[in-house]
């Protein structure tokens, strides 16, 4: 019998904007019974530039030899979920979807690894299909059922009733590549997955694009060079604007042939040419989808993973060589994070660790003041080992402090945890301080606060690489 095991590793305790909900489960089921829930909340940052992206003929995507698959991506599922969240008749709805079909790969990319592990759910082994994102992919906008990674895992699992389909959901609320590159070992490859979906399209910013490419690049190369050679396929979200860093990702997803699937074109394509359809029709937002909107990115995944099926005698699954990083493009492809569990301070000053959930991480060392006043010995010291050094910080609402980051006792940057007006508390990232080689290096974290005033400065993690 099937088993559609849930493993939802990631739950994420981010304050989100109002209405979002999301979040992770772990449970057993058969692939006609959905996977227990349990509702955490987040929401993502998205500030990235308005990036629109080429249109690519869906039909043509090319085996590894460069030919042309024979059989064509159909419109079915794509059209099934259109009707049945938008209420569309079929006829309409089956228009609506092969007008997608043509931008719904923004790169069509090598499909030999999702054809290899294809064929070992045919075979009716063991297969691990992981998600790795922000709060979109933690479920945001729907629940743990509904949300687009649990819909295209059930999918998988029904459609090979003979295999046994390992589900791991790996989103957490407002993170991208950054965080996400640095979390991938434990959260997915630890699974030891047969194939990742990746979404960051609308975590990643423009303001950060130079670096947000090389930690998509890194998490890329990581999976890739993983002992289970997994399948990797990039998802392209959208907010209500088009703004996405979808072309930023896209040149990366071209340099290694990774399969991209565009949301953010065959969506708002749709959206476009809709009399009857607006953005609210498919999220309660300005970003996440809502129940329809993941019912339909479901079906856009799980169209191209029945393109692929279809096409699987014709496809040369020979492993593809992996491509040349080039410049900087091997930074953080052996990037981990030291957790606050995992980390042994030489001195942990006023910080103290908590037993909780913030933001999808967990237990962080938090160090307080009631009137604002910290001194050197209140400081976190850690030695670590690394050529770039970060941390994981709490954004808060209320009474957020500051902290002096030194490096080898040299003061290389000030952080302000302030988020006064946001939308809610969450983990963001800041690298620190980066070496032409890695070495044994003192990490040195100071509180400040204003005087006379309560404040707080979470540490949730340490990023190296």
């Amino acid at each position: 019998m099937k088993k559609f095991l849930a493993v939802m590793l990631a739950g994420a305790m981010v304050l989100a904007m109002a209405g979002c909900s999301g979040g992770n489960s772990s449970s057993g089921s058969t692939a006609n019974s959905a996977a227990a829930t349990a509702e955490s909340s987040g929401s993502d940052v998205s500030d990235a530039a308005d990036v629109s992206g080429a249109e690519t003929d869906s039909t043509d995507t090319g085996a590894q030899d460069g030919t042309v698959l024979a059989n064509p991506m159909k419109p079915d599922l794509i059209s099934t979920a259109i009707q049945s969240s938008l209420g569309f008749d079929e006829a309409t709805a089956t228009a609506a979807a092969e007008e997608m079909l043509p931008l719904l790969m923004y790169t069509e990319g090598n499909p030999a690894r999702i054809a290899n592990a294809i064929k070992k759910l045919q075979s009716g082994e063991e297969v691990t299909v992981a998600f790795l994102g922000g709060s979109i992919t933690q479920g945001t906008g729907a629940d743990n059922e509904n949300c687009y990674a649990a819909l295209t895992a059930k999918w998988i699992a029904e459609q090979y009733p003979n295999a046994t389909v390992n589900y791991v959901n790996a989103g957490i609320g407002a993170t991208g590549s950054y965080i996400g590159v640095h979390r991938c070992d434990t959260q997915v490859l630890s699974k030891n997955p047969d194939l990742v979906f990746i979404d960051f399209s609308v975590n990643d910013t423009s303001d950060r694009i130079a670096l947000n490419k090389l930690t998509y690049e890194g998490l890329i190369r990581k999976i890739w060079k993983y002992d289970t050679a997994p399948g990797i396929i990039c998802i392209a979200m959208t907010q209500d604007n088009g703004t996405s860093v979808q072309d930023a990702h896209g040149e990366v997803t071209d340099k290694y042939s990774v399969p991209f699937v565009s949301y953010h074109d065959a969506m708002l394509d749709f959206l476009n040419s809709s009399d009857s359809v607006q953005w609210s029709d498919i999220s309660g937002d300005n970003i996440h989808p809502n129940m329809a909107g993941h019912a339909i990115l479901s079906s856009m995944l799980t169209t191209y993973l029945q393109y692929i099926t279809d096409n699987l005698d014709s496809i040369d699954t020979t492993d593809p060589e992996l491509a040349a990083p080039g410049e900087d493009g091997e930074k953080y492809e052996n990037a981990n994070l030291l957790t606050t569990d995992d980390a042994q301070p030489v001195s942990t000053g006023a910080f103290q660790q908590k037993q909780m959930d913030f933001g999808g991480f967990k237990n962080p060392w938090i160090a307080k003041s009631s009137d604002g006043s910290y001194t050197d010995e209140d400081a976190l010291v850690i030695e670590v080992e690394a050529q770039n050094i970060g941390i994981l910080y709490g954004k808060l609402t209320n009474n957020a402090g500051m902290a002096d980051i030194y490096v080898d006792d040299d003061l290389v940057a000030t952080v302000n945890a302030d988020f006064s007006g946001g939308w809610g508390n969450y983990v963001e990232f800041t690298e620190v301080k980066s070496f032409m080689t890695s070495g044994k290096h003192t990490l040195k974290i100071v509180p400040k606060g204003a005087e006379g005033q309560p404040s707080a400065f979470y540490l949730s993690g340490i990023t190296i690489s």
